[in-house]
């Protein structure tokens, strides 16, 4: 069928949109040279994920973020019998004329997530557009534990029945681990899938077998012979960002290790998105929940083929995630949580079977998720906890784990605050103009010199031996930006241009407000510009205002107004310059050298739940005394949040970088 009837604001009848919702069309994306036949309907985007020939779209596709841009080649390839036409897509759409200047249409460009497909098309998908893999440090601090899983193995011999012994399988082997191991539990029970195969593994394995019990009480495996070897997993689910690690139970080691991009962004950015989603959409949290549980079964895929483990000896998953995040994974409605009293389902522990789930591990495997604290702040905060421990130090110490929802903990051995800020996905290089994930390309480290307002920066990916263009900025970056900017003096404190700075740096952009030119086109791979914008710097003050003014409002709540550490947890804490955090304000003022940088806490917190039963008992314990503070409904909130707009700080002192504020040029 020719799809010219799809002319520019046309609208096709219901029985041309039978026909052509019945028909595939050939897309070609260059230059990675990937085609497929693809369903009429179907966006760009969604048919680039198909065929392996992805492009970036930080907000998952709900079309706000404006990074998927593609260009469209009008032309006849009779070497494959196509004929590309721009009228082969729906119709450009408000938000396209948007976020496309009038240029960028002139010359075919569309964004792939707002282009449904009708006709045969060639897509050639520009430098910026092209996703990279993400460098997600999923590392933390190395920290000691004790080898104590969930999971165990013990190997026994068993004798074979006989008309004089014909007691049943189950109770022989019950009888015979009981008796040689006598921590056991006396009511042990087996998985009825275990106990499906158990007549033949028994007689396969000559009655010499080996049960791996979970918690001491129930049989999930029987193999015949003797096997030592048990396999856990443990998954940091983060609203943006998915880590997970392969661990060895037996010696307490970790195998291998993955992350992704949370593949549920593209239905919201933040979890209050999700919420909406669930509540808009009959089918929402079904999506959502499938959604999340296809990207925990890919990373258990990709880890276990990296270490050449079968699925199915992995007995456990251990998973940490915010309350939100929680309920989707396990397919409850969340809407609850997103208004006044924030009351979730359960806040304690839970264990659930992997198949329920459709997790794909041992079909008799567990499932235990970390208990959640309260509102917003769930298992992930608590594995932050029980692997820093704030509660058994003397010192008041702040431990922020910077994500798009930010956790914040405050206090010490005599008792820990907590709270949750929703900070957006500005600090991890969402919603900036030039921002992007931390990937090769990435710009992460920034200086500028006050004098020259020159800048010198790093990019992921770059070494002495291969230079490396830029592509954009990641959080790190952007954060350095911002910082750096209120050094040189050519922002103010309101986080507003100088307007006289005279340099070819600092300009009006296409939308008459000022902005920065960090990379000239020469030096970048997108053949333009790279600037930090207005919008960009406001956007950086709106997430580390909220941080702020979470932790001022737990300091007051504990009776002090001095930090005397600060942590900052995340895979973006681990790369953030920690003297540019406090010089934007990021946190109240402390030492710079009392200021560290700890990895993926949670993660790690989330290994040692895997490796040592104690740690869930510790969990379980720390959940149950935190002193949760809902800051939203705090009185001074507002007036905490508008006060920390500003570089620092409207009125709060900073007298550990006094000399780098003071080196500030005055115009």
């Amino acid at each position: 069928m020719d799809s010219k009837f799809m002319q520019p604001g046309a609208t096709p009848g219901l029985s041309a949109i039978m026909e052509i919702n019945a028909m595939q069309y050939t897309v070609i994306f260059q230059p990675s040279g990937c085609q497929a036949m693809v369903d009429s309907g179907k966006n760009l985007l969604a048919a680039s994920r198909e065929v392996g020939a992805d492009i970036e779209a930080p907000c998952g596709g709900s079309e706000i973020c404006g990074k998927c841009k593609v260009k469209i080649e009008e032309s006849c390839l009779a070497g494959i019998g196509i004929h590309s036409k721009m009228v082969h897509l729906s119709p450009v759409t408000d938000k396209e004329r948007k976020m496309l200047s009038p240029e960028e249409l002139a010359d075919h460009y569309r964004l792939a997530c707002c282009a449904q497909i009708y006709g045969d098309v060639l897509v050639v998908v520009p430098e910026q557009s092209q996703a990279l893999k993400q460098v997600v440090l999923e590392a933390g601090t190395a920290r000691e534990f004790r080898i104590n899983p969930a999971v165990r193995k013990y190997y026994v011999e068993l004798n074979k029945p006989t008309l004089a012994d014909c007691r049943d399988d189950f109770a022989r082997l019950k009888e015979v681990l009981q008796s040689r191991f006598i921590q056991l539990d006396k009511t042990m029970q087996i998985d009825y899938k275990v106990l499906a195969k158990l007549p033949d593994i028994l007689r396969q394995g000559g009655w010499k077998v080996t049960a791996t019990l979970w918690n001491d009480s129930e049989i999930i495996a029987v193999e015949p012979g003797r096997a030592e070897k048990a396999y856990g997993i443990a998954i940091d689910i983060g609203t943006t960002t998915i880590a997970a690690y392969l661990c060895d139970l037996t010696v307490g080691q970790v195998l291998a290790q993955d992350s992704l991009m949370n593949s549920q962004v593209r239905y919201g950015d933040d979890v209050l998105a999700r919420i909406t989603y669930c509540m808009a959409n009959d089918d929402g949290l079904a999506k959502l929940h499938q959604t999340i549980i296809n990207d925990i079964n890919d990373l258990i895929q990709k880890m276990t083929t990296t270490a050449n483990v079968n699925p199915e000896t992995v007995m456990e998953v251990v998973l940490v995630f915010n309350t939100v995040m929680h309920h989707i994974t396990l397919g409850i409605n969340p809407q609850y949580i997103g208004s006044a009293p924030f009351a979730s389902v359960i806040r304690e522990a839970v264990n659930i079977k992997a198949r329920e789930l459709g997790i794909n591990i041992a079909e008799s495997g567990y499932v235990h998720c970390l208990p959640l604290e309260a509102g917003f702040v769930g298992a992930d905060n608590v594995a932050v906890l029980i692997a820093e421990q704030p509660y058994k130090q003397d010192k008041m110490k702040l431990v922020v784990d910077i994500g798009t929802n930010g956790e914040i903990n405050f206090g010490n051995k005599e008792g820990i605050f907590s709270t949750s800020c929703a900070t957006g996905p500005a600090l991890e290089g969402a919603q900036i103009k030039f921002g992007m994930r931390a990937a090769p390309g990435a710009i992460a480290q920034i200086t500028i010199n006050p004098e020259t307002q020159e800048p010198e920066f790093e990019v992921i990916g770059a070494d002495a031996r291969a230079a490396l263009r830029a592509r954009g900025i990641c959080g790190s970056g952007i954060i350095d930006a911002v910082a750096e900017l209120f050094k040189a003096g050519i922002i103010k404190r309101d986080g507003g241009f100088d307007k006289n700075i005279r340099s070819p740096r600092v300009r009006k952009g296409t939308d008459g407000k000022f902005e920065y030119v960090l990379a000239w086109a020469a030096e970048t791979a997108l053949g333009q510009d790279i600037t930090i914008t207005q919008k960009d710097v406001r956007a950086v003050q709106l997430a580390k205002a909220a941080l702020y003014a979470g932790a001022k409002i737990l300091m007051r709540k504990k009776g002090v107004d001095k930090v005397d550490a600060v942590t900052l947890a995340g895979a973006f804490g681990s790369y953030i310059n920690k003297v540019n955090a406090l010089v934007i304000g990021m946190v109240p003022d402390c030492n710079p050298e009392a200021v560290i940088a700890v990895g993926n806490a949670a993660g790690e917190g989330a290994k040692l739940a895997l490796f040592d039963l104690d740690k869930r008992g510790e969990a379980q314990a720390v959940a149950s005394v935190v002193h949760f503070v809902e800051t939203a409904t705090e009185a001074d909130f507002q007036k905490e949040f508008m006060d920390a707009m500003f570089l620092p700080h409207a009125s709060d002192r900073f007298p550990h970088i006094d000399p780098i504020l003071e080196r500030i040029p005055r115009r």
